[in-house]
């Protein structure tokens, strides 16, 4: 027998022209109730995130942080790749930092031997944590907070020997090694400065370069 809808509360309303399918909604797990299954087998292109539980609908990236990301990332691929040291990725990729927590790094490195447990899981499994992760913050309070705070803090837990935080808005790039359970400042860089990785021997990026690689001509 077939469930009846209760058209009277918000959860079950049934929709009409020049609304949203709200049944569509009823056919996906309520928050809090996500598992990371369900998250993957999202038909969608759109950024998302799974956060305790619950999907965190992300911002379109805008075209100044993708350009400032496909710099980033074809200076960290050509650096990696040059030197074997194994591979580097872009979003939309999540990686599982715990058991029901995914996020999607802007750029992420991976040594071989996390290369190698991800094969041992099959080439449909997601990576488990990053070597080194890259994030450009979008703007807005809310967007700041994740990247600067609540992604500083999880990285972290996830034992992510590295995290990049290039700010627009400030006009640094901020990189933060693993020491014990938490980051540490090993440079904050500004756009007359060239941020050097701790992790990457070698590997170094101009500031003023990576923000210019936004601009339209």
């Amino acid at each position: 027998m077939s469930a009846t809808v209760d058209n009277t509360t918000d959860s079950h309303r049934r929709s009409v022209r020049g609304e949203p399918a709200w049944e569509i909604a009823t056919l996906y797990p309520i928050q809090g109730t996500w598992t990371e299954a369900a998250y993957l087998a999202l038909p969608t292109n759109h950024m998302l995130e799974l956060n305790d539980g619950c999907l965190e609908i992300l911002p379109p990236p805008t075209y100044f942080h993708e350009l400032i990301v496909e710099f980033l990332y074809d200076l960290l691929r050509s650096f990696v790749r040059e030197r074997s040291l194994g591979k580097v990725m872009r979003a939309p990729l999540p990686i599982r930092l715990w058991a029901g927590q995914m996020r999607e790094p802007d750029v992420l490195f991976l040594r071989p031997d996390r290369m190698q447990q991800l094969a041992k899981a099959g080439n449909r499994a997601q990576p488990d944590g990053a070597d080194l992760v890259m994030e450009v913050v979008s703007p807005g309070p809310q967007n700041r907070e994740r990247d600067l705070d609540v992604k500083r803090l999880e990285y972290a837990r996830a034992g992510i020997a590295e995290y990049w935080i290039i700010d627009p808005e400030l006009q640094t790039i901020t990189v933060l090694d693993l020491a014990g359970d938490a980051y540490r400042v090993s440079g904050e860089f500004k756009t007359d400065q060239t941020a050097t990785s701790i992790l990457l021997t070698g590997f170094s990026v101009s500031v003023e370069a990576a923000f210019a690689a936004g601009e339209v001509e």
